[in-house]
């Protein structure tokens, strides 16, 4: 069994967090070291360690933190002039918390890449 992270911690609000969605499939918070204007991070509420981790039952959970992304994105006035979702896979991909999540970043001129 995977193990709990601090996002399944917030998911549960035993560590206080505005979330700014959250449904029965996935939640979403703010990052609490954003690298751009806005930074927001969707988890699916089931503990899913890494991308390698998905089974074929996840993809409606997968497909809930897209539809979830275009409509944070909509409420933070980004989608209009773009922004990027960023998924990391494992050490070498940079991810950090193995829970996975999707970064929705935006809000200003990006460039190439970002280093999340």
């Amino acid at each position: 069994m995977a193990e709990e992270t601090i996002f399944s911690k917030i998911i549960r609000q035993e560590i206080p967090t505005p979330l700014l969605y959250q449904d029965d499939l996935v939640t979403a918070f703010r990052d609490i070291a954003p690298q751009a204007e806005s930074h927001i991070l969707i988890v699916p509420n089931k503990l899913i360690p890494t991308v390698n981790d998905l089974e074929q039952d996840d993809e409606l959970t997968m497909g809930r933190m897209f539809t979830v992304a275009k409509q944070l994105a909509k409420q933070e006035g980004i989608d209009e002039n773009g922004y990027r979702l960023i998924m990391n896979c494992n050490q070498h991909g940079g991810q950090e918390v193995y829970h996975i999540h999707m970064h929705l970043v935006g809000g200003q001129p990006l460039g190439k890449m970002l280093n999340l």
